[in-house]
């Protein structure tokens, strides 16, 4: 176990400051910096919207706006305040739809914008936001638009009678019960930090459509597809539109399995109502997605009902066969997202690779004769090839013009829009095995969202490095040098080792506000990151291998770490015993 450092005497205390200055990025400088979110593109192809906030450390407040971003010219992006923030989502090609709580029920607004692409200064442009209609509710999230039906399809919390206008009165009744108290029969009743409710999360619709006056018109009666089912879609706590999606003619969704506890099984549903697609046999499941031709439904499928960290495999129905199959099942790797292509000759999907989250490509193989969950394939339709290899890839979304549109952040800045050109020339060169042709690939940046704010601080790229821990397995970590190291220095510097949970989970190339390294690093801290035994995006074997172990390899592996590093980086303190060396694990 590391000793707790030994506090200095009294006399030689000081009080405690965060380094700061202009080439310093401080805790501070972390927690006003700009939040971008994912980009989400226009049915064209050449405009997104980006959600973004910033927190202003003077006002303690946090200010929420919506950049337009042109996909097709070299165009500044535009940004659009959103004074009650809200969801945005776009209905046609120059209208973003803006979701705010009102007195009375969420208001729907939109926002029309143009883009001046002729004048010397291209510029997108926005208009003043109008209001079309209010929803019965005050919460309804997790918006899809089908602009082929004027169909507006959401996702709210109601009571066990699926009705969206008795929220309100029930809402009230439960205020005023006269007590506090919480009585549950069933022993779900907490999810992490969410006490579950007497409401739960259903899918709606309602029409949306814009007349031949231009104006846009919200509906007065909602259609509640899963009422009378017992079905509960998104799953809680964690899903949204991911859990979810629509066609031109039906809703594909996921729900956990209402004749099992919940506490005790991750098993959910693959429906596409009235049909359940799923095998029944089959534990979580994530991101079921339509074909753009609505002929098939593919989906993630993890196996073992109860284990949230099992490997997800790439499943596809036909659903005009009604023949299900599964595709990746040899690939050791965990999709997170997937898209067909644009004619459906292809999947896109991104998953963790070796503390990277690429993106990659699988061709969609013929449908076998019969459903199986390793059907006979050719190689090449069961293992993903990457066309990224480096920092954290998301959002994915296949655009018009052979083009895919993603968001990506790093150790060094949070999220940017990227485009990759050319997927015919991609494909191509899979299907022929020519691999060595996407050597060449190169993302187009778009964006650089928080470049002014970043410019001139410290920021590490990291360093990645290998060793051999339990087991002589090859275990990997990240290492962050702190501000003011030179090479050839000789001088001691503190370390922090940054211990992730999960406990399958890991450090990855990416982002993030809660843990981020270069803050420790530019407070003069070597930063350590081990992914141990346990750590997901190294194969399922080695995630699996903390099970009922959690003391024994993770912690064997955490110790041969450290001790590479004092051996490969003589510049590291090695002391324990004082504040040098500093544990946090979270």
């Amino acid at each position: 176990m590391l000793g707790m450092p030994t506090p200095p005497p009294a006399s030689a205390t000081k009080q405690f400051a965060f380094k700061d200055g202009p080439g310093t990025f401080s805790p501070n400088n972390l927690i006003s910096l700009g939040r971008p979110g994912s980009a989400i593109p226009n049915q064209p192809g050449d405009l997104a919207i980006v959600a973004f906030s910033k927190f202003d450390l003077e006002e303690k407040k946090n200010h929420k706006s919506v950049f337009v971003v042109s996909l097709e010219n070299n165009i500044e992006p535009h940004q659009i305040p959103l004074e009650k923030g809200g969801e945005t989502f776009w209905l046609d090609k120059r209208t973003i739809a803006n979701v705010i709580e009102g007195d009375n029920g969420a208001e729907l607004y939109t926002l029309e914008v143009e883009v001046d692409s002729q004048s010397t200064q291209p510029a997108v442009h926005s208009g003043k936001a109008q209001l079309i209609g209010t929803f019965p509710t005050k919460t309804p999230a997790n918006f899809r638009y089908v602009p082929e039906e004027s169909l507006l399809v959401f996702s709210e919390n109601v009571y066990e009678d699926g009705n969206l206008t008795s929220v309100g009165r029930r809402d009230k009744e439960w205020d005023e019960r006269g007590n506090s108290a919480y009585v549950y029969d069933t022993t779900y009743a907490r999810h992490w930090d969410e006490w579950q409710s007497l409401k739960r999360p259903q899918l709606f619709s309602v029409a949306l459509s814009k007349g031949e006056d231009k104006k846009w018109s919200l509906g007065d009666e909602f259609y509640a597809p899963l009422k009378g089912t017992g079905h509960n879609s998104p799953v809680e706590p964690f899903g949204g539109t991911d859990d979810y999606d629509v066609s031109r003619s039906h809703i594909v969704y996921t729900c956990k399995d209402p004749k099992l506890p919940e506490s005790t099984h991750t098993k959910q549903n693959e429906r596409r109502p009235p049909k359940e697609l799923t095998s029944g046999k089959q534990g979580a499941i994530h991101a079921p997605v339509f074909s753009k031709a609505g002929t098939k439904v593919a989906w993630l499928e993890l196996d073992e009902d109860g284990y949230e960290s099992d490997r997800a495999k790439i499943v596809i129905y036909d659903l005009d066969s009604n023949i299900r199959f599964t595709v990746t099942e040899s690939w050791d790797r965990s999709p997170a997202e997937i898209t067909f292509s644009a004619d459906d000759s292809f999947i896109y999907l991104t998953a963790g690779d070796e503390a990277k989250v690429k993106i990659f490509a699988l061709p969609v193989p013929p449908t076998p004769s019969e459903s199986s969950t390793n059907p006979p394939l050719d190689a090449k339709f069961t293992t993903p090839v990457p066309l990224t290899h480096s920092r954290a890839s998301s959002a994915i979304h296949i655009l018009p013009n052979e083009r895919l549109l993603f968001t990506q952040s790093s150790f060094t800045s949070p999220n940017d829009v990227f485009i990759l050109h050319d997927l015919k020339a991609i494909e191509g060169a899979i299907l022929n095995g020519e691999k060595s042709k996407l050597a060449t690939i190169q993302p187009s940046r778009l964006t650089h969202f928080t470049k002014a704010d970043l410019e001139g601080k410290h920021m590490s790229e990291g360093e990645e490095f290998w060793f051999t821990g339990a087991r002589q397995k090859n275990v990997q970590g990240w290492l962050l040098k702190p501000k003011g190291w030179k090479p050839g220095q000789n001088k001691k510097w503190p370390a922090v080792l940054l211990i992730h949970g999960g406990p399958q989970g890991a450090w990855e190339d990416q982002w993030s506000t809660r843990w981020n390294p270069n803050v420790f690093a530019n407070q003069g801290y070597f930063v350590i990151m081990i992914n141990p035994t346990g750590s997901t995006t190294f194969g399922q074997e080695f995630t699996d291998a903390i099970a009922e172990d959690w003391g024994g390899k993770p912690f064997v592996d955490m110790t041969k770490g450290w001790k590479y590093i004092l051996a490969n980086y003589p510049e590291v303190s090695s002391v324990l015993t004082s504040p040098k060396v500093s544990p946090i694990a979270y």
